[in-house]
């Protein structure tokens, strides 16, 4: 990848389709996986990933059905779908325990892979994630509901459609630049009805299957959360990190959901800071 652009040059054949993802940093450092949310791509994590490649071997992926991974109709692009596929990448690049930043959806991918499908480790992040009930903004559960209808605006209204939804996560406001790279994926022929598929795919079944056991992770955990949020409210990230057994809870001011475009440097600080911080040592079982 050069400074000016972010394409993914490897492929990777999962249960959910053929997924698009490379590697940035030396082969021999830590590695460091980012999971990217919805409904955005591995491209919200350009300037983190290359940041944290200074260190570390950073693993970037779209999912399946999202950004430069396939799309198809019929599609398996549900949340549980998605943590089988994590768990499918990290078995192909013999990641044993790789830190893990996720993001959004991807926390609860994240999270399912850890739980239900036995992905280890190091440390996690995640940074404003879909973790706890409720969830899901009235203009997300119209589209899935109506998702069939929405499916057939003509292109142009599609477009405006998805350009003022993914505006909405930022605080500041995104670039023009920026914004025309969230929405292209979701504007060519495959990607229409992939962004109304995903949509429709996903409900709260999918955290409510794991938030009993966020007590049962023993990791180190940083949890990130945007002040200005307006898709999932910082209030979340205190619950979260009240469930989650010694997690730290950051909040970055001046940062709505999309905390990757709103407070870079912000977030670059706290996950580096993460990083390098030695882990607290357990306490020791007597015999």
């Amino acid at each position: 990848m050069s400074d000016d652009t972010w394409t993914l040059d490897r492929t990777f054949p999962t249960s959910a389709g053929e997924v698009r993802w490379d590697a940035l940093g030396r082969a021999e450092a830590p590695p460091v996986v980012l999971v990217h949310g919805t409904p955005f791509s591995s491209y919200v994590w350009r300037g983190v990933a290359r940041a944290l490649a200074q260190d570390h071997r950073v693993y970037v992926w779209d999912l399946p059905g999202y950004g430069e991974s396939a799309q198809f109709e019929g599609q398996d692009v549900t949340l549980a779908s998605q943590a089988r596929v994590l768990a499918e990448l990290l078995g192909h690049w013999q990641l044993t325990e790789p830190v893990v930043v996720a993001h959004d959806f991807g926390g609860c991918v994240a999270l399912r892979a850890h739980l239900l499908h036995g992905a280890r480790y190091r440390r996690l992040a995640l940074v404003d994630p879909v973790a706890l009930a409720p969830w899901g903004s009235p203009a997300y559960r119209l589209l899935g509901e109506h998702a069939g209808v929405f499916a057939q605006l003509p292109p142009a209204l599609h477009r405006a459609l998805v350009r003022e939804y993914v505006s909405s996560a930022s605080g500041p406001g995104l670039s023009p630049a920026v914004l025309d790279q969230l929405v292209a994926p979701w504007c060519t022929e495959s990607g229409r009805p992939a962004f109304y598929r995903q949509i429709s795919q996903n409900d709260q079944r999918f955290t409510d299957e794991i938030q009993h056991r966020y007590g049962e992770i023993d990791v180190p955990v940083l949890i990130c959360w945007g002040a200005d949020d307006t898709w999932i409210p910082v209030a979340r990230g205190h619950e979260l990190a009240a469930l989650v057994p010694g997690s730290e809870l950051r909040i970055i001011e001046g940062s709505g959901h999309l905390v990757q475009e709103d407070a870079p440097a912000e977030l670059t600080a706290a996950l580096t800071g993460f990083l390098r911080t030695p882990p607290a040592p357990r306490p020791r079982t007597e015999p």
